[in-house]
This record gives C-alpha cells, structure tokens and sequence, in this order.
C-alpha cells in the first residue's frame, strides 16, 4: 500500500513528516503536482486569480487534513479530488451572481491554433461544470478511467457514460459554433 501513498520523488517519511506537521515535508508532497494542479484549475475556472485563491484554500485543507490521508489514492489524485470540489464550489457560489459564460476555460493542449483554442473556450464554457471536468480530468490531465472515479466520487461506469456525454456535448457545441 505504501507504493500507491507514494510517487518515486515522494519518501514514506516526508509523508510521515507531513502528517506530523512538518511544513517542509509537506511542501516537497504537494510541489510535484503543483503546476499540473494551478492548470487544471485554471481550466475549470479560466481566471487566474480565482486559480491561486482555490488552490491556496486547496494547499490549507490539504496540509489541515494530511493525517486522514490514508494512502488508497495517490497523493495526486488525493489532490485532484480536493481541487475538483474546490471549484466546483466557487462556481455553484459564483453560477447565482453570473452566466456560465463567464466560465470560459483554457486548453491550449486540446489545439494549438488561436482560433481553434478561443472555439474550444467557447464550446467549453457552456458545457455543464460536471461535463467539462471530466473531460479535463481525463483528456487534459491524463488520468486513467480509475483515477477519475476516484477524483470524482463516482463509480467506473458513470466516469466511462459521463465522458462519452460530454465529448458528444462538446463536439456538438464545436459543430454549432461551425455553422
């Protein structure tokens, strides 16, 4: 079990530390994930200041929480999973005050044409919050179905309908926009 608490940079005792309270082992737990974190989101909330104002609420209730970290995921999908419902929150509070629109997110991984990016962005932006983050979970971010699930709270099969759902919404948002 203690291979999946771990990643090769991360040691069994900066996790130990760490859930001992130790800052610095805590930091070296979380700098791997860190700019792949700040990406993802960015993504879910395309504003940069919103992404550093979540991730450092993400960084606390990590750090808060670390000695309930039982080591059944790894610490990046342990992560993933409190970044996930961090966002989601602040959009649910934001969604009362403003349109989805507003929500238009970054993914210059999915195309590396501007005008195919700002589409994207587009089609993006009116998917629903629980469409667009699987597929930034998955497409942009890379974990496997497994992973997902656990990010998400949401068994194996929901992962693998939900995807297809929302690759079949984004396509037809991508359509609409063509026309």
């Amino acid at each position: 079990m203690l291979a999946a608490m771990t990643s090769p940079m991360i040691g069994a005792a900066d996790l130990d530390r760490a859930r001992a309270g130790d800052v610095d082992a805590f930091l070296r737990l979380i700098q791997p994930y860190d700019r792949e974190l700040r990406a993802f989101a960015f993504r879910m909330l395309g504003d940069r200041n919103l992404m550093d104002d979540v991730l450092q609420d993400v960084y606390l209730s990590a750090f808060r929480s670390i000695h309930r970290f039982r080591g059944e995921a790894s610490p990046r999908t342990w992560l993933y999973r409190i970044a996930r419902n961090r966002c989601l929150d602040l959009i649910r509070a934001r969604r009362t005050h403003e349109d989805i629109e507003e929500y238009a997110v970054t993914v210059g991984s999915f195309d590396s044409s501007v005008a195919g990016r700002l589409d994207l962005e587009r089609a993006l932006a009116r998917l629903t919050p629980e469409h667009r983050e699987i597929l930034m979970i998955v497409d942009a971010s890379g974990f496997d179905y497994q992973a997902a699930a656990e990010i998400l709270g949401i068994r194996l099969g929901t992962v693998r309908s939900r995807l297809a759902r929302a690759r079949e919404n984004l396509r037809a948002q991508m359509e609409a926009d063509d026309e």
